[in-house]
């Protein structure tokens, strides 16, 4: 059978929430532990990190791996997660250092923007939840603390959330977006940028970061 006759396209209010979905319940996650646990001597940081671990993760895997057990009658990824065909290593060399170069210089030259986002139209967040707040507060965190949060964003936000969101929203829901192909990679980053709905503020960066 083609692959395409495989693949059933999502409808418009699936492809919306199971976008949008894993990123609300982080950041209501987020928000709630947030505070907690910069009482018990850890930045705010740290609750990202665990809603990653809590809630991201175990989402976003979790569903692939049900689509899978449906599909398959075991836990497999086939037939879920397309594109997976390889492309030349010497690609990798060529691709992979001007999309980080790319992504950097969007995120440099939109900063000014998401600045003023922040003291405007989300001026209402708390300053720990801000970037700007959180990180001039660092100082204050023991060491130790520091240390624990530094190899946590390294695993979590570093390795295992990017490998996890590339199967979960390039590889699942990518090619079922109900659109045609041309406009499918602009509404998925554009859906995937306001997933992150703890910094709003950066919905127009990473659209420009992610485009390519």
């Amino acid at each position: 059978m083609d692959k395409k006759q495989e693949i059933q396209l999502h409808t418009v209010s699936q492809t919306i929430v199971l976008h949008l979905l894993p990123g609300i319940l982080c950041a209501v996650f987020f928000f709630l532990t947030g505070p907690l646990l910069m009482k018990a001597g850890y930045p705010p940081m740290m609750a990202l990190m665990l809603g990653i671990l809590f809630i991201l993760i175990p989402f976003q895997l979790g569903y692939l791996l049900y689509q899978g057990w449906r599909r398959n009658g075991k836990l497999s990824l086939k037939g879920i997660v397309l594109y997976r065909e390889p492309i030349p290593l010497r690609l990798y060399f060529i691709l992979v250092p001007l999309l980080i170069a790319w992504s950097f210089a969007a995120f440099v030259a939109l900063s000014p923007l998401a600045d003023y986002l922040v003291r405007t139209l989300f001026a209402w967040f708390p300053a720990w939840a801000i970037p700007a707040g959180y990180l001039a507060e660092m100082a204050q965190y023991p060491d130790q603390a520091l240390l624990v949060l530094f190899f946590v964003i390294l695993i979590l936000n570093g390795i295992a959330a990017p490998v996890v969101e590339e199967l979960y929203f390039r590889g699942y829901l990518l090619p079922r977006i109900p659109s045609k192909r041309v406009w499918a990679p602009l509404i998925n980053v554009s859906l995937f940028s306001l997933y992150h709905f703890f910094s709003p503020w950066e919905i127009v960066s990473r659209i420009v970061a992610g485009i390519p």
